[in-house]
């Protein structure tokens, strides 16, 4: 397995449509693996495929806290088919968008239809923050970010803090 190198904004690559998948073979697995350790490394919750710049309809997750076991979960080709009327708010982050946090208010609960780790076909019925971290990464298949639920002002300044941010771990100091 690979540690990929995670896109942060403002690379244009996170704002394309990813395309879905066709076959699910030993290479498609292999991204899967590649992803799911990238994200424990980073550490995180859920990556899409193109948060390493791969435009595929990919999302790996992993909700265990730091005392649980491991529990990866693989999504290909995943589509919402039903969204809750009832709206959670939980506070939000993104490895793409690193160290700034937002309130997203989204669907309580949503059905995905998708593909596992083998090409089965799947349906979830999700809640709490599985239905929540599932449309986040949805999101990313779209080209959609957490902050493009925010105000244009707070979504500016996020943006500018990001940019910021990376032009000072940029810089060379001799």
């Amino acid at each position: 397995m690979t540690i990929k190198k995670i896109l942060t904004l403002p690379d244009p690559i996170l704002r394309k449509k990813s395309s879905n998948v066709v076959d699910v073979d030993n290479d498609l697995r292999q991204l899967m693996d590649d992803m799911l350790q990238t994200m424990y490394d980073a550490p995180g919750i859920g990556l899409a495929a193109i948060q390493i710049g791969v435009p595929k309809r990919v999302v790996v997750m992993d909700l265990a806290k730091n005392d649980e076991k491991k529990n990866p979960m693989y999504f290909i080709n995943p589509e919402i088919i039903w969204k809750s009327e009832e709206k959670s708010s939980y506070e939000e982050g993104c490895l793409s968008i690193p160290n700034q946090f937002a309130k997203i208010e989204r669907a309580e609960k949503c059905n995905v239809k998708y593909l596992d780790y083998n090409g089965n076909k799947k349906k979830i019925e999700a809640t709490g923050l599985l239905s929540t971290c599932l449309q986040h990464e949805i999101d990313h298949l779209n080209g959609i970010l957490f902050i493009d639920y925010l105000s244009k002002l707070k979504k500016d300044n996020i943006i500018k803090k990001v940019v910021k941010s990376k032009k000072e771990l940029e810089r060379v100091v001799v």
